[in-house]
């Protein structure tokens, strides 16, 4: 048997959180259109006949603009030290820039094989994606180099084979059939704030956190689920409640449906607005809201 844990790591909005849920075959991270959607390590567990993978999602890697932006690349970059093996994603339809040499410079100093994995190669020619990588390859000598979709699954029979060859021998981490180590409260709130994010479109940015407040079994195995949506301003959580409370109302029954799916149940979801000004740069807030490293 082959386990081990593999970092995705790269820029926001590459693709890691899309190649997690399609390897797992399962929601297990949210996914916008947004960068810097995710926000903290995410692990997913791929288990089969070669042995277990342990997949951890991670923020995408930028310039911090606030003590949050900061949490999210240190939970990143940490990976670096923690893992047996790292996926550094790319998507082709960026070019290389000084994002990406950013990324390189700390992958130099790893001890663990580096994974290049070349995402969306579907929307462009053969000629872009060998350009693509050369641009990579000129700086830093990877382990193996993967042309992919994370959207179509691509190359990923090839991805998986190579990870377990690269793997050490061990143990099962989790019991076969897990496929998340997070508690099903913590992706009741993402599936909640992602549902925010896509209806809000630009007019809400990334100041949105969603606490569950009260997680319980009823009587006749209905889940009654309160969750808080967090804004930073009250103008924002006027556009979260909408006209009449309308926006509210289509969060609240969009996010319930995907977390009836992920608890097989029936959901009674109690949605709230909550102004909790600049939290983001609030350490307090921050640990309120499970922003520890």
């Amino acid at each position: 048997m082959k386990s081990g844990f593999v970092s995705i790591v790269g820029r926001p909005n590459v693709g890691k959180s899309t190649l997690m849920n399609t390897i797992i075959g399962a929601k297990i991270a949210i996914v916008t259109e947004k960068p810097q959607t995710t926000r903290t390590r995410i692990q997913g567990i791929h288990t089969c006949g070669d042995g277990q993978i342990i997949f951890i999602d991670t923020p995408g890697i930028h310039k911090p603009q606030h003590r949050l932006g900061e949490y999210m690349v240190e939970v990143s970059t940490r990976t670096f030290d923690e893992v047996d093996l790292i996926y550094y994603m790319t998507d082709v339809t960026r070019p290389f820039g000084g994002g990406e040499q950013f990324v390189i410079n700390h992958l130099k100093d790893v001890s663990v094989p580096v994974f290049l994995l070349v995402n969306k190669i579907d929307l462009v020619s053969e000629t872009e994606v060998d350009e693509f990588i050369q641009s990579f390859t000129s700086q830093m000598q990877f382990s193996e180099v993967i042309p992919m979709s994370a959207m179509h699954g691509t190359n990923m029979d090839k991805m998986l084979e190579l990870t377990f060859t690269s793997l050490p021998e061990g143990p099962l981490y989790y019991p076969e059939d897990d496929l998340t180590d997070q508690p099903a409260s913590f992706i009741a709130a993402e599936l909640i704030r992602e549902k925010a994010l896509l209806l809000t479109r630009d007019e809400v940015p990334h100041s949105l956190a969603v606490e569950i407040e009260e997680f319980k079994q009823q009587t006749g195995g209905k889940v009654y689920l309160r969750a808080v949506i967090y804004t930073e301003r009250d103008s924002q959580k006027g556009i979260i409640i909408g006209k009449n409370g309308q926006m509210l109302k289509n969060i609240g029954e969009q996010s319930r449906k995907d977390i009836e799916i992920m608890l097989d149940s029936e959901v009674y979801l109690d949605l709230w607005v909550k102004v909790k000004k600049n939290w983001r740069d609030s350490e307090s807030n921050l640990n309120q809201f499970g922003f520890r490293l």
